[in-house]
C-alpha cells in the first residue's frame, strides 16, 4: 500500500462564497510521484505534466489534480461527497500501485487538440451526415469527445485520406466533456 495515511481538508472555495460546491485536499505523508505515469496509463483522459510532476483528470464533472504530496478535487456537491471522492481516489492510487507490474507506465502528455486545428482538417462540406449542422459544430463535439471520427462519412473518401490520418493522430479517446 502506497498511501496509508493522509490529512483531509474539505471547504467551500473562498472565491465563491455561499456556493453549494466543495473542494477537498488530501495532504499526503508519502510522495506519489512514481505512481503518476501508471495513473496516466490507466485513467482515461488524464493529462500528465511530467515537468511539473503532476497529473490532472476530470471525473464526473470534478477537476482532480495529483501532486507529489497532495490530491485535490473540486466542484463536489457536498461535504460527504468530497470525503467519499478523496477516499475513492486514494483507493485507486493504492490499487494502481499494487498492480504496477502489470501496467506499462505512460510518460507522455495527452491533451485534447485545439478546436481550430481539428476544424481545418475536416472536409468543410457541412453535409450534416454526422448529425451536426456544420463541420464546425462537429469539430466542437469531436474535441469534447462527444462524437467519433467515424461519424464523418466524407473522411472515408480517398481525397481526405491525409486529413483523416492527421485527425487520427491528434484526436484522443477521452471521457466526454459536458
Amino acid at each position: 500500500m502506497l498511501i496509508e495515511h493522509y490529512d483531509l481538508k474539505v471547504f467551500t472555495p473562498p472565491c465563491d462564497p455561499g456556493a453549494e460546491r466543495f473542494s477537498a485536499f488530501a495532504e499526503l505523508t508519502v510522495d506519489i510521484s512514481e505512481v503518476l505515469p501508471y495513473l496516466n496509463a490507466t485513467l482515461r483522459g488524464a493529462v500528465y505534466h511530467r515537468a511539473a510532476n503532476a497529473l490532472t483528470w476530470k471525473k464526473g464533472g470534478h477537476n482532480v489534480a495529483f501532486h507529489p504530496y497532495q490530491i485535490a478535487t473540486s466542484n463536489v456537491e457536498d461535504y460527504d461527497a468530497a470525503v467519499k471522492e478523496i477516499d475513492g481516489l486514494i483507493k485507486s492510487i493504492n490499487r494502481t500501485w499494487e498492480r504496477r507490474a502489470e501496467i506499462t507506465p505512460d510518460y507522455e502528455t495527452h491533451q485534447r487538440p485545439p478546436l481550430l486545428t481539428v476544424y481545418k482538417l475536416l472536409p468543410q462540406t457541412n453535409c450534416k451526415q454526422c448529425g451536426e449542422p456544420t463541420c464546425y459544430s462537429f469539430a466542437i463535439k469531436l474535441v469534447a469527445s462527444q462524437k467519433k471520427l467515424v461519424a464523418c462519412s466524407p473522411l472515408s473518401e480517398p481525397q481526405y485520406t491525409e486529413k483523416l490520418t492527421a485527425l487520427q493522430a491528434i484526436v484522443i479517446d477521452a471521457p466526454a466533456i459536458g
